[in-house]
């Protein structure tokens, strides 16, 4: 049996962590960045843009979708893929006062 304490972490902390799980594969931050540059995509359109096929691709998508960070509007066969940026712009700002309350500044002795 397992101890899962993880309800007794902090809000913010569960989030960042979940956040930090999206982020944490190239392919979805390769795909950010395609869509910073482009604006709005195409489903079928990302995987000639990135080494990874339509099925990878189409995975990686659901769950930038799912953390909001990505949003999709359908048009016919194909989905319209664009960053949401009001969510990006909520997790720049969470990140920024985790960064900014945590202690930086102190020597480390090791």
């Amino acid at each position: 049996m397992t101890n899962n304490k993880s309800e007794e972490f902090e809000d913010i902390e569960k989030e960042l962590a979940l956040i930090s799980k999206v982020f944490s594969h190239p392919a979805r931050i390769a795909i950010i960045k395609l869509l910073t540059k482009k604006k709005e995509i195409k489903t079928g359109n990302i995987s000639d843009d990135l080494p990874i096929s339509r099925t990878t691709v189409s995975q990686h998508l659901k769950i930038l979708k799912q953390a909001g960070i990505i949003k999709g509007t359908i048009d016919g066969l194909k989905i319209h893929y664009c960053l949401d940026i009001k969510r990006l712009k909520e997790i720049k700002e969470k990140y920024d006062r985790f960064f900014r309350s945590s202690t930086l500044d102190f020597k480390c002795k090791c």
